[in-house]
This record gives structure tokens, C-alpha cells and sequence, in this order.
């Protein structure tokens, strides 16, 4: 009798390149050279997150595969990463973290023509003069928390879905009118002054939280806005959201606004945040919010004058009959 099996098709792997590992993990092994570390050449992703690495290893330059590099929270300085520019073996790198480092300028990369996520945030970056140099298919970027005073060298990102460049000391927001793909901008903790998104109209997300404003205007074109955070500034009234018919998430908290306004187009907000501003009183409210009430669940107005009426919650919960929270209280 013929001996059938169920695997009679499958013919066994030739590649000796199957049976080894593609990921390497080693997060938190406090490592200062890699010295005792086998790196094969079928490597996909190298994670190398919090060690003591002060060099790389140029075994790293002989990895034909590797797609993913996490140099993140170690001491790479900037003559560490030289060797990077003349690695042409492993050009086909897609993302290259170098996070929280000892670097001060931004690094050579023009070799990898396929980068699509670049982070050197949690550095001592002056300058992007360098971007220039990096790929145009690039889709994330990550500069924030350095020392960054102005913006350039980012015309050429046409794909870009995310800019962060919080925690920096820009005072201007410019050159971001090519950035057509845009979807997520992040500016908190700069010393802006002034809205200035250059005709972006895709953009969901905003942050230009702890700067210098005094006004709202400059987002009413942005008519794709998701979310949109202007907390710790110094804006004095709610004006330009009429447009933004897709918000959901609005925080204008720790301003210093006195009442509300501008929002009743907003039928799909679902959060707003309005504490730690001067709002004196919730008289008028019900007009203000009257296209939010169905959808609005979070509400917070805590640290303003109208939060001591004796009907403050009670009068919240009418207006919004599906709110889970108010303040820190949750009624879901």
C-alpha cells in the first residue's frame, strides 16, 4: 500500500536564510559594544534601545536585509554616526531611530534613498540644515526636544504625514507649504506667536500648545482638522472654528478666554477642554454648544468662575445629554 501523507506537496525550504532570525531585540541590556553579539545577515530589525553605546558596530554596514535601526537612548554622538554615510550595503534602511542621544547636528542619511521614519528628537540639534539631504519619500520625522530655531530645509517632503518639532526654540512657523501630505503637526513648547500653516488643507492633527499666541485665527482653512491643541497660551477669544466641521477634540484650556464662542457648527466635537481660563458664567452655554449636545462626551471647565455656580454639574449634564465626564468625574 502507497505511503500518503499530508505534506506530500510542500517541498522543504533551499534558503539558508529561512531558518535564521529577522528581529533582534536588545532593549535595556546595557551594552557598550556589541562585541558579544552575533548579528546574521538575514536581520530585518535591530532594536538597540537603552544601552551604552558610544560607536557602531560596523557589522552593522553588512546588513543587506535590515530595514529597522533603534539607536534610541544610548551616547551616540555626532563622529559616532559618520560611519552611517559610507555604509552602502545596508542603504535599504527604512527607519532609523536615533532618539535621545549626544547628537548635535543632523546626520548624514542621504544614502538611504528609502527612508520613510527619521527620529532625533531628545538631542542638542541647533540646526536642520542637513534635512535637505534626506530622502523625499521620508513620511515621519522626529526633531523635537533640541535646541531648533528656525524651520528649514523641509520643502522637499511631499510625503510627509508627521512633523514634530515640539520643544524647540521656533518662533516661526514657515516652509511648510509643500507639505501637501501633512496630516499631524506638532509645535508645543515653542515661542510662536503667530498661526501660520501656509495653505494646508489635509491636516487633522494640530498641536501648538505652551507658546505665545494671542489668537485662534489661522486654522479656518484647515477644514480636515481632527484635533487641535492651543493649551498655555495666552488667546483671549474663541474665533476661525466656525470651518472646522470635522473636529472632534478641541483644547483651548489655560487661556484666557471669557467666554464661548464660535462652536456651533462643531457637530461632531466630542471633547472640549475650556479649564483654567476667565469664564465667568455658563449663561448663554446652551446657544454656544447647540450643534456639540449630542455628541460632546468630555467636558472640562474646572478653574474658571463659572465652575462655583451651585448648578454647575447639574446644568452641564442637561446640556449634554451623553457626557461621561466632567472634569475629573466620570458619569459614564
Amino acid at each position: 500500500m502507497e505511503n500518503q501523507s499530508d505534506n506530500s506537496d510542500e517541498k522543504p525550504s533551499t534558503d539558508p536564510m529561512s531558518k535564521l532570525p529577522t528581529v533582534l531585540d536588545l532593549t535595556s541590556y546595557q551594552l557598550h559594544d556589541l562585541d558579544s553579539v552575533e548579528l546574521p545577515p538575514s536581520l530585518i530589525e535591530l532594536d538597540l534601545t537603552t544601552n551604552r553605546l558610544s560607536t557602531l558596530d560596523p557589522r552593522i554596514g553588512q546588513l543587506l536585509n535590515l530595514k529597522k535601526l533603534s539607536l534610541r537612548q544610548n551616547l551616540i554622538t555626532d563622529a559616532a554616526v559618520e560611519p552611517l554615510s559610507s555604509w552602502h550595503l545596508f542603504s535599504h534602511l527604512e527607519e532609523l531611530v536615533l532618539r535621545d542621544n549626544q547628537l548635535k547636528k543632523i546626520p548624514d542619511v542621504v544614502i538611504f534613498k528609502k527612508l520613510l521614519v527619521f527620529d532625533v528628537s531628545f538631542n542638542e540639534i541647533s540646526s536642520l540644515s542637513g534635512l535637505s539631504k534626506v530622502s523625499s519619500a521620508l513620511i515621519e520625522l522626529y526633531v523635537s526636544k533640541n535646541e531648533v530655531t528656525k524651520m528649514e530645509e523641509i520643502e522637499h517632503f511631499h510625503e510627509l504625514q508627521i512633523l514634530e518639532l515640539g520643544s524647540n526654540r521656533l518662533r516661526v512657523m514657515e516652509l511648510l507649504e509643500n507639505l501637501k501630505n501633512l496630516q499631524e503637526l506638532w509645535l508645543g513648547r515653542n515661542r510662536i506667536r503667530t498661526v501660520n500653516l501656509c495653505g494646508l488643507k489635509c491636516i487633522k492633527k494640530i498641536s501648538l500648545q505652551s507658546n505665545r499666541l494671542t489668537s485662534m485665527i489661522g486654522f479656518q482653512e484647515c477644514v480636515t482638522l481632527e484635533e487641535l491643541y492651543l493649551s498655555h497660551n495666552g488667546i483671549v477669544k474663541m474665533e476661525g472654528l466656525s470651518t472646522l466641521v470635522n473636529l472632534r477634540v478641541l483644547d483651548v484650556s489655560a487661556n484666557k478666554l471669557t467666554e464661548i464662542n464660535d462652536i456651533e457648527n462643531l457637530t461632531k466635537l466630542e471633547d472640549l477642554w475650556l479649564n483654567d481660563n476667565n469664564i465667568a458664567s455658563l449663561e448663554g452655554l446652551a446657544e454656544a454648544v447647540a450643534g456639540t449636545r449630542e455628541k460632546l462626551t468630555t467636558i472640562y471647565l474646572e478653574r474658571n468662575p463659572c465652575a462655583q455656580s451651585p448648578n454647575y454639574i447639574s446644568t452641564l449634564r442637561q446640556l449634554f445629554p451623553n457626557v461621561e465626564q466632567i472634569d475629573s468625574e466620570v458619569y459614564a
